[in-house]
């Protein structure tokens, strides 16, 4: 994804911050993409090798590489590597600041309008 700016190398250097709001945008940016979303609903269930993944989601492996790496490098997934596979798992850490920061987002949101005057 052109453009796309990392917010760290997984994993995200302080996980129990509060989420800024430019680090939100850039996972909601990650995240908005179909391929990238189908990867992570992929790894819901748990790790799994890179082989699989090219299988299941039908990609060719350049492909699946480009989007795995956008999801790494925002600090949304981190790999390992086992013999020549290798394998990706979410980042619960990240996945759980971004719901807290929607969730904040949320209760605030209702506030009415002060008067104007």
């Amino acid at each position: 994804m052109a453009g796309l700016r990392t917010i760290a190398s997984p994993p995200i250097a302080d996980a129990s911050a509060p989420l800024e709001a430019e680090e939100a945008r850039l996972l909601l940016r990650a995240l908005a993409d179909p391929i990238r979303l189908q990867v992570i609903e992929a790894l819901g269930s748990g790790e799994r090798c890179v082989c699989d993944l090219t299988t299941d989601l039908g990609l060719a492996q350049s492909k699946l590489s480009f989007h795995l790496k956008v999801l790494k490098e925002t600090g949304l997934l981190a790999d390992r590597q086992s013999g020549r596979w290798v394998y990706y798992r979410l980042q619960p850490e990240a996945l759980e600041r971004l719901r807290a920061w929607l969730a904040a987002l949320a209760a605030s949101c209702t506030a009415p309008a002060e008067p104007c005057g």
